[in-house]
């Protein structure tokens, strides 16, 4: 069996990874090939290219890369034309992998989407493209299979796989334990992965943790960076803001585990500080532009997943942002801001009220936890794996 993924995020190079040995597992001799990141040649994925070196969001960059795009999807669509692949596995990354769907859909490959990209979020009208080439959805979140389905598409929830990676992860209690062995309060800021997310948000996490620091003084500053190059950003923001905090380079797991509070950029981490039942708020600083497109497309309330998974209400007329004094965001497990203004007093808020209010605290874990029992079961790597396996199967006996 011969299986060719495309995958272009970090993220999506982890779960890719995590599927590729639950596939080995099921299926001996399996080949995966195609494209995808460091963690996917490591379980054994045949890369053709790193496509995580390309994981950008500006508009005006992926148009400096669409040469580089377009020779890539020429490069799978010569692959399938030539190796004939048992099937196409998509993970995330829809502004490329619509392409590559459409091609192998074309060929009559069976394409399957692991981790189908957030239409009911922002692009329903996108649905179009899930019809025509996706054969099979695998949802990450519960409602999502219900959603798919209504409008026409062959869906299936699996779960979502960032459990797997964190039920299986190995932390270092060594440096654990030096972040808490003085007993002060860490507040651990997690300013995204993407280098234009820490341009965008660190600055104003920094302003806010100078605020935290006025209320509560002996309160500890610690800074999650993805890269090097995003620590020596890092630590130039604090030169020049006078702020005390500690820069760490691959240690965000073990920030998380040891902090008190945290304040992040929105993104799947919002499931790994849910996993740990960190209180945590949530800051996305957009243009303002930005901002006033996603109020036109955005369809749902929240940006933050673990919100998402707190309501029964998902999907109104005409959306809000959350608002800390409105009823209706009682529910919320971590405040969030999507904003073009500056709301740096809001997130001090917040995390001041989380070191200094243990009461409060407790209420919040407590409702994190129970969330976290409910919907972090871990298993979806081996349940895509069952799926696939089993569709390509059931193809392989009709042809016979």
């Amino acid at each position: 069996m011969k299986i060719f993924f495309s995958v272009g995020e970090p993220s999506g190079d982890l779960h890719g990874a995590n599927l590729i040995r639950a596939l080995s597992e099921r299926q001996a001799g399996v080949e995966c090939v195609g494209f995808g990141g460091p963690r996917m040649a490591a379980a054994g994925c045949d890369l053709h290219q790193d496509l995580t070196q390309l994981a950008i969001m500006w508009f005006g960059r992926v148009l400096l890369h669409l040469p580089k795009f377009f020779g890539y999807l020429r490069e799978a669509d010569e692959y399938f034309e030539r190796e004939r692949p048992d099937a196409v596995v998509l993970i995330d990354y829809p502004g490329f992998n619509w392409h590559v769907a459409r091609k192998a859909h074309d060929r009559g490959i069976p394409v399957f989407y692991y981790g189908t990209p957030q239409l009911w979020g922002w692009a329903p009208w996108r649905i179009k493209k899930m019809r025509r080439s996706v054969d099979h959805a695998l949802c990450k979140l519960p409602f999502e299979e219900n959603w798919f389905r209504e409008r026409g598409v062959n869906a299936t929830y699996v779960g979502h796989p960032y459990f797997d990676e964190l039920s299986e992860r190995q932390l270092d209690g060594e440096f654990i334990a030096a972040q808490q062995s003085d007993g002060a309060p860490l507040v651990s800021i997690l300013p995204g992965s993407r280098t234009q997310e820490v341009k965008s948000n660190l600055r104003d996490m920094l302003k806010a943790a100078q605020l935290v620091r006025e209320q509560v003084p002996e309160v500890r500053f610690a800074i999650a960076s993805f890269k090097d190059s995003q620590a020596k950003m890092a630590r130039g923001m604090l030169a020049e803001c006078g702020l005390e905090a500690a820069v760490h380079v691959g240690r965000t797991p073990e920030l998380i585990e040891a902090a008190t509070a945290t304040m992040a950029v929105s993104g799947s981490v919002s499931l790994e500080l849910l996993y740990h039942t960190k209180p945590t708020v949530i800051l996305y600083r957009i243009s303002r532009l930005a901002n006033a497109l996603q109020q036109r497309f955005r369809k749902v309330r929240y940006i933050t997943l673990v919100n998402l998974l707190t309501t029964d209400n998902l999907f109104t007329d005409a959306p809000t942002v959350y608002d800390p004094a409105c009823p209706e965001d009682a529910h919320v497990l971590m405040p969030e801001y999507l904003t073009s203004d500056d709301r740096t007093g809001d997130l001090a808020r917040h995390v001041v009220e989380w070191l200094t209010d243990q009461q409060k605290r407790d209420d919040l874990v407590g409702r994190m936890r129970q969330l976290r029992d409910r919907v972090a079961l871990g298993g979806a790597s081996q349940r895509a794996a069952d799926y696939i396996t089993a569709e390509l199967g059931h193809q392989g006996a009709a042809a016979a």
